[in-house]
């Protein structure tokens, strides 16, 4: 195997390419939804904090984040009823 001279300009693709199309990402809404009702649910059925204060700053941080995938009426809901159970599970 011959190594690359160091001195001719690169043959690949540049990383940084404006003329590459962009990938973009959609969340599955379903698998989304269940993900959210089954961190709720957890908080729901849990009389004292079920995860860590790690945990815990995790699922305050992506939980809006992720209902941002589902319908707004739907995303709202699911978002005040997490905080409410939190308020709650932090007060007991």
């Amino acid at each position: 195997m011959r190594q690359p001279d160091l001195f001719t300009p690169d043959t690949q693709d540049d990383f940084f390419d404006e003329n590459r199309p962009e990938k973009l990402y959609y969340a599955d809404p379903e698998k989304v939804r269940q993900e959210l009702l089954k961190v709720l649910a957890q908080a729901k059925a849990a009389q004292t904090l079920p995860w860590t204060r790690d945990m815990l700053r995790f699922h305050r941080k992506v939980f809006p984040q992720m209902s941002r995938w589902l319908p707004d009426e739907e995303a709202a809901q699911l978002c005040f009823e997490f905080d409410t159970e939190v308020k709650r599970l932090l007060a007991a």
